[in-house]
């Protein structure tokens, strides 16, 4: 037999709830009341044991996972998927589109409106019409580049966003899933149903059953707080002792009833 499978991130809730409802039985109540060890006390070490404990229902929760992961198409739950790492990053070509598609119609405009100005400008001075009729044909030749580049940014925006409400959308249940729902509800139980029994009563009960052996002096605390009768009476007196005994009643004086 392998190693024992380690309990998937999505199951640490139904981990947390079995071992409450384990904790809540009337027998592990009983214990507790008996031991005087508070019950977070005894959750966290159910907690911090759960490598241990799910260890002993590891062939339910194998056969949990397997359905599970069937049901899915093979593939995890994206909601519960680790963060991403190297390999899982987005494409390159992606950032460099969106830069472009930002800055292409910013240069443009800003290129456009210092050719106009230079033209115009050259004009109205009356000197070297030349280039200042090139001027105002590149300045306008660039306004023309910033409005279509800002065009398709634009469009470009509109069919990531659509895109990415569309991710986001439920996804419509497949019928083949939705069939073994009910194999997947039951082997999820029965996965409860092992852990809770042969996993986590018997690592409470063990840790119970330690803390009351390891009580110091339990039995003679218990011996001392029960003393015998014979020895707790305020008349008794020790050989030696006179002082503790009663007084002698007084005798009755001459001219006294």
């Amino acid at each position: 037999m392998g190693r024992p499978s380690r309990l998937g991130d999505e199951d640490r809730s139904d981990y947390a709830s079995a071992l409450d409802e384990v904790i809540a039985s009337p027998e592990i109540r009983r214990l507790l009341e008996r031991s005087g060890i508070p019950g977070d006390r005894l959750r966290v070490r159910g907690l911090a044991a759960v490598a241990r404990t799910a260890a002993a229902a590891d062939a339910e929760y194998r056969r949990y996972a397997a359905l599970r992961l069937h049901a899915q198409g093979g593939r995890r739950d994206a909601r519960t998927a680790p963060l991403s790492g190297p390999g899982d990053q987005e494409r390159p070509g992606a950032g460099v589109l969106a830069v472009l598609g930002v800055l292409t119609p910013v240069l443009a405009a800003v290129a456009a409106a210092t050719f106009l100005l230079l033209g115009y400008g050259l004009r109205l001075a009356g000197t070297l019409p030349a280039l200042a009729d090139t001027l105002v044909g590149v300045g306008w030749f660039s306004l023309v580049v910033a409005a279509v580049a800002a065009l398709v940014s634009v469009v470009a925006l509109y069919r990531t966003a659509a895109r990415q409400s569309a991710a986001d959308a439920p996804a419509v249940p497949d019928p083949s899933a939705a069939a073994e729902s009910p194999a997947l509800a039951r082997a999820r139980e029965a996965w409860l149903v092992a852990l809770r029994d042969r996993g986590i009563r018997p690592f409470l009960l063990q840790e119970l059953a330690e803390a009351a052996a390891s009580a110091p002096d339990a039995g003679e605390g218990r011996g001392s707080r029960f003393s015998s009768p014979a020895f707790a009476g305020p008349d008794y007196s020790g050989p030696g002792f006179e002082g503790s005994q009663r007084p002698a009643p007084r005798q009755p004086g001459p001219g006294r009833p």
